[in-house]
């Protein structure tokens, strides 16, 4: 055998006969196999066991144990039971192939050897033997993978309840700090009034404990929630433009020129970008004047949500839970997020989505 070569297979002759395991490991190892012989069976299965082979070329007519029960064992044993067998017979013994085949040999070879029909079944049978590794190694990938793509799957809708929370309750719960700030500061001076916000600030907190609730469906449900509940998206962007207005005393400039009805998905990430800008000016910006735009495009639908208030620097803000659920939210349709702003030159995101996304 040349060393220099790597082996194309490691080979186990079984024979009890001597001047065969030499023709047939001098033949093999000429063509490159690794090749190991032993004249029983019980050596056999002691070397098998130690050091499996690829294939067995295993003699029928031994003594003590013939190279059925041989195979037999082999079979029986799952550590060895993949292992390709072929039988050995001269043409002058009784040979029964049903038996062979039966006990789980997959084909023979007879005595005296033709040197080319050995190879040829040899390599057919390590071919086999290849491909099946193969497959099996596939198999096991495709496996490893689709348990990746089902923890992403479910990394992707915690990511997505978790927005949902955030945008829905946290818009919630901010307009309720304020009205109820607003409350105490008038309480002293103007209870009506303060009495007027506390009414407010109870409603608010009615709609939080909705949000809350319907976040907990959706986690028992696994089904994405649509906080437009039906309506048009001029609609729920309307209310949302009262409820600011409502709050903060400024009332947002708002231009929707759509030319044709958006998807549901589309519809759901504008109103959230939307919701949560809002709730992050009136959270920070003490902006004096606010503006929203969504228009189509002939390659792209444009989102624009702009104010004046304090602004921020951005390589300061990258981690903020509210940014990064647009950014994401964005991103999952295949839009783009731009945001700029600086400290007292307001804020100005835009949304840009391909035309494919609407």
């Amino acid at each position: 055998m040349n060393y220099s070569q790597p082996s194309k297979g490691d080979i186990l002759i079984v024979d009890d006969t001597p001047d065969n395991l030499r023709l047939l490991s001098t033949m093999l190892e000429e063509k490159g196999y690794e090749v190991r012989s032993v004249t029983n069976g019980a050596t056999a299965l002691m070397g098998i066991q130690a050091q499996p082979p690829d294939l067995i070329l295993l003699d029928i007519n031994m003594p003590v144990m013939t190279g059925y029960e041989v195979c037999q064992r082999l079979k029986a044993n799952p550590n060895t039971q993949e292992i390709p067998i072929i039988f050995i017979s001269a043409l002058n013994e009784v040979f029964d192939k049903v038996n062979a085949f039966a006990v789980g040999g997959v084909d023979y070879i007879t005595k005296p050897f033709q040197v080319e029909e050995v190879l040829v079944r040899i390599e057919n049978q390590l071919t086999v033997r290849r491909l099946q590794a193969q497959l099996l190694k596939a198999l096991e990938q495709e496996r490893s993978l689709n348990q990746r793509i089902e923890e992403m799957a479910i990394l992707e809708e915690r990511n997505r309840i978790a927005r949902d929370i955030h945008d829905s309750l946290g818009h919630a719960l901010v307009a309720l700090n304020i009205q109820i700030e607003t409350a105490i500061a008038l309480w002293q001076d103007d209870s009506e009034r303060a009495y007027a916000f506390l009414t407010e600030a109870k409603q608010l907190g009615s709609e939080a404990l909705q949000a809350v609730r319907q976040s907990v469906s959706d986690i028992r449900s696994d089904i994405s929630s649509n906080p437009l509940q039906g309506q048009l998206l001029e609609e729920a962007i309307a209310k949302l433009v009262q409820e600011f207005h409502h709050t903060t005393g400024v009332l947002p400039e708002c231009h929707i020129n759509l030319s044709q009805p958006l998807c549901n998905q589309i519809n759901t990430v504008l109103y959230r970008i939307i919701q949560e800008g809002l709730t992050n000016i009136y959270k920070h910006a003490k902006a004096t004047e606010v503006s929203i735009a969504i228009q189509t495009t002939p390659d792209s639908l444009l989102l624009t949500l702009q104010d004046n208030g304090n602004g921020f620097q951005i390589s300061q803000n990258r981690t903020g839970f509210g940014l990064q659920g647009m950014r994401e939210r964005t991103t999952a349709l295949g839009g783009q997020l731009e945001i700029t702003s600086d400290v007292g030159g307001g804020c100005h995101i835009t949304a840009r989505f391909p035309r494919s996304s609407v």
